[in-house]
Formats: structure tokens, sequence, C-alpha cells
């Protein structure tokens, strides 16, 4: 079950960060009664948490949520730029070409789709690790990418989104709630307007990593 590694107590703007577990629904309710990233998340008292995009049932790691619709919006619409990094293992290397070919671009379902990088990361035998950057990560886009070159995706994990990087402290189905600093950083780099401090901040580790407009 999902549970939380701090309090749920900040006004205002509010940003969750979730590490996301594998086999649950990025949905408020699934029909089949799977269960859901809304299940791993504190009852708000007023208004609702949206989620910043999705993530397939199979793939694992950051997940953010906002009771700011309009903070949702920018970090999610394309105009912002705001990219996504994965982890994802897949079974064998690619040649330099292939890699190649990926960042230039390979038609995928009738679409022209890349990745803006791609590095590889570790592994040993069978198994080995990239780190692929997309700029929008549309529904099975990496591991179509990945297809298109003939490899199979084994395991995939968002690691990253723009700024926020998924905490190394923070257990699968865990969540924590971002720092006020955070927030307001966060919003200066979409040119949103600052929220107002509490007055009894609550203490919390900088899930932020060096950025564009960052400051």
């Amino acid at each position: 079950d999902g549970r939380s590694l701090a309090k749920a107590s900040t006004p205002g703007c509010r940003v969750f960060v979730l590490n996301t577990r594998a086999g649950v629904i990025v949905s408020r309710r699934d029909r089949e009664g799977r269960p859901t990233v809304f299940d791993d998340l504190p009852t708000l008292r007023t208004g609702r948490w949206i989620s910043v995009g999705r993530l397939d049932i199979s793939t694992t790691g950051l997940l953010l949520f906002t009771n700011d619709g309009g903070l949702a919006h920018a970090l999610s619409h394309p105009s912002t730029g705001i990219d996504r990094e994965y982890a994802v293992r897949v079974a064998g290397l690619l040649d330099d070409e292939a890699l190649a070919r990926l960042t230039k671009g390979v038609d995928v379902n009738g679409r022209v789709e890349s990745f803006s990088d791609i590095r590889y990361y570790d592994g040993s035998g069978t198994n080995h690790w990239y780190h692929v950057v997309l700029m929008e990560g549309r529904n099975h886009e990496v591991r179509d990418l990945f297809a298109s070159q003939g490899a199979v995706v084994s395991r995939l994990k968002r690691v990253r989104y723009g700024p926020v990087a998924l905490p190394a402290w923070l257990p699968r189905g865990a969540w924590e709630e971002m720092g006020y600093h955070d927030v307001a950083a966060l919003r200066s780099i979409l040119g949103m307007s600052e929220e107002r401090p509490p007055r009894k901040p609550s203490p919390s580790r900088s899930m932020l990593i060096p950025y564009p407009n960052l400051t």
C-alpha cells in the first residue's frame, strides 16, 4: 500500500511526488476494479488531485500530482518545453547506427518519433539499461521507439519530469509532498506567480535538479 514519508499539511498550491507501483492505473476509477494511483494519495479537504501526465500500467516511477489546475496544465503542455526522462531496460545492446536513428527520428505508426537524448547507462549479460529523454511522452512511445530497432523493453521507469527528479529515498508506492521553496521554483520556471508562503513551512528535502531558468 502507498504510504507517506512527509505530512500533507501545506496549504495553497500543493505538489506531490509519487513513486508509482507497477500494476496501478492512472485513473480515478477503473471498471475492472484494479488499484489506481489515487488510492495511494491522501484525501484533500477541498479541491481534488490532478495527475500531471500519465504512465501506463506497466511503467513505474515518478508521477506528479497537484491541486492547481493551472500548474498541471503548464507542466504537461508541449509549449512549455518540459522534458521527461526514463530509465529503460532492454535485452541486448543497440549499435551506434540504431542510437543515431532514435535521435534523428523513425516512423512509428505513421508518425515520426524520436528521443531528444539517449545514453547507455549500465548492464551486463542480456539486460542493458538506457536513459532516454522525451519532450512529450505519448502512450507507449518509449516501447515503440525501441521496438522499431528490434529491441524489447522489459522494464520502464520514469526518473525525472522537468526539474523534478525521483528521490532515491522514496520507496515504490510512497509519496512525498514538495516543500514550499521547490513549489515556488517550479512555478517560477513556468512563469507563474508565486504563492504566499505558509506561516510554518514544513521541512522537506529538495527534489529539484539544475534546470534552465531555475535560480
